[in-house]
């Protein structure tokens, strides 16, 4: 085959992957639109707009949750991790394993508390248990502040996609692809609110399954089957050299544990997962569905051996988040290839949906009501919420067209351990009032300031080594600063109550029990 031929062989395979891709695109699309129908509710109200009403019940809380969390840059970025250093990239599994025992515990409690008293953010839940503004604000601004590099990061995903498409040798620049994906999702979450993504989250998360099916069956037996493909990357691995390998290297064991821990702690801190949970249906929704989202674990497991296969399958890649596009076009005929790339595309969609949602809604109620006008009818806090949307993913978009990609990895790492230093105000909030606003504030200041400073230090890797017993141990940084945060807020708390008395508590013990059926 002449070069030329090749050349339009590979300019047909790429325009059959955007066909397919653009169909699946284009009716998704269609959904987000109608889905404004969808459980009609009065989308001029905050909580109906930003939450969905909390109406939805566990089957539509599962796929939404499982859309929420698992999002195209996860489904990028572990296989990536894999590809690049083997079994540390791991540690999402048992990170997604630990989470859900705390859910079950601490996200019905929340649910309960919020419903009483019609709050619709974590930051609410705060300010009325400790009657502090300030505090429910440094929650607020946590929140906004680690959510924006998140949407960026779906973006990213977005943007491998349409690179692994081969959109740049069709005469696509990448700022149209991503400016129309932008302005689609903007457009149906503006007008839909949290029933769009709720709804594609079906689509999306079926799509997925198929892809993930399809490439655990068919590329291992391209490569020989699964004995082959490890033996392949361990390998890979050994030519590599370093702290590689298909096993876990004595030195990893702390930080591949304290990064897992951390990492459970704080994601169901993010705003978008708390704007999740609290648009069940009831306190009963929410524990089934920590009874059956590990399925999403056991799926994300299938995705990362997907970077043991790209190094079996001898892919080439100078940038390793393009190791499963590359294996998934070097796997699949075209037409497949374009179904699994919109499938991925629709995993950055539907998260990114929501954690706009999620971070208008800590706007509007946390920053601007309090702040700014205290006197929003309810129509017009809705409305300022869809235009805050708007406004958080135009942001992340400008992140991701003018600042280098490392910009928004680095400060999703960050965001990390920003929101684990809020853990103290919300889930300890659940079950004690003890600790008072003042020091706790003081706590997320000390936390804030010391993780921040540690992860600098460090270049921005999420792991820093301390000395026990003669020997270094790597700690993940977020658990360093909660610790910290904790010492203060403990110890701050006793100087606090001997000077003022304890704040009012919107809250009783009955608002964190399941009503009576």
């Amino acid at each position: 085959m002449t070069p030329q031929a090749g050349s339009m062989q590979a300019a047909a395979s790429s325009w059959t992957a955007l066909g397919v891709f653009v169909f699946f695109f284009a009716a998704v699309t269609v959904m987000g639109f109608l889905a404004a129908r969808w459980r009609r509710g009065d989308l001029s109200q905050l909580h109906e707009w930003g939450l969905g009403g909390r109406r939805f019940g566990p089957f539509v809380t599962w796929f939404l949750l499982g859309g929420d969390l698992y999002t195209a840059y996860t489904l990028i970025a572990v296989p990536a991790l894999v590809f690049a250093v083997g079994a540390y990239g791991f540690f999402a599994m048992p990170y997604t394993v630990f989470v859900y025992p705390l859910v079950f515990l601490t996200m019905p409690r929340l649910w309960n508390v919020c419903r009483k008293h019609g709050w619709v953010t974590s930051a609410d839940f705060v300010e009325g248990r400790y009657d502090s503004k300030g505090l429910a604000l440094a929650v607020a601004f946590t929140g906004v502040l680690a959510t924006m590099p998140y949407i960026a990061l779906q973006l990213v995903g977005l943007e491998v996609v349409f690179q692994g498409m081969g959109l740049a040798a069709l005469g696509f620049g990448k700022e149209t692809p991503l400016l129309v994906a932008f302005a689609i999702l903007a457009l149906y979450t503006y007008s839909s609110g949290l029933r769009a993504p709720a709804m594609i989250a079906f689509v999306k998360d079926a799509m997925l399954y198929i892809t993930v099916l399809a490439a655990v069956i068919v590329i291992p037996m391209k490569l020989g089957g699964y004995g082959a493909i490890l033996h392949a990357a361990q390998q890979a691995f050994d030519a590599k050299g370093g702290d590689t390998g298909i096993l876990l290297h004595a030195d990893q064991f702390w930080p591949f544990a304290t990064l897992a821990l951390g990492s459970a702690f704080a994601l169901f801190l993010y705003p978008h997962s708390i704007t999740a949970t609290l648009s069940a249906s009831g306190p009963d929704t929410i524990r089934r569905n920590a009874v059956w989202l590990p399925a999403y674990s056991f799926l994300l497991g299938l995705i990362a051996l997907l970077g043991y296969m790209a190094l079996a399958a001898h892919i080439k890649v100078a940038n390793g988040s393009m190791a499963v596009p590359a294996l998934i076009n070097a796997s699949f005929p075209p037409w497949f290839a374009g179904f699994c790339f919109a499938a991925i595309a629709l995993g950055a969609l539907v998260p990114a949906a929501i954690m706009s949602i999620g971070a208008a809604n800590l706007v509007t109620r946390n920053i601007w009501k309090p702040y700014i006008d205290s006197g929003l009818s309810g129509a017009r806090e809705a409305r300022i919420a869809k235009i805050v949307s708007l406004l958080v993913k135009f942001g992340a978009l400008l992140c991701v067209l003018f600042l280098p990609t490392q910009f928004a990895i680095d400060l999703q790492l960050l965001g990390g351990i920003w929101m684990l230093q809020t853990f103290p105000a919300v889930i300890c909030g659940l079950f004690t009032h003890r600790l008072r606003a003042p020091a706790l504030l003081l706590g997320w200041i000390a936390g804030m300031t010391l993780g921040s400073a540690l992860a600098f230090h460090q270049g921005l890797k999420p792991v820093y080594a301390i000395g026990i017993g003669g020997a270094h141990v790597g700690i993940y940084i977020g658990l360093i600063a909660l610790a910290a945060n904790f010492i203060v807020a403990i110890v701050a708390t006793p100087l606090f109550a001997m000077r003022q008395a304890a704040p009012a508590d919107a809250t009783l013990a009955i608002d964190y029990e399941d009503a009576a059926a």
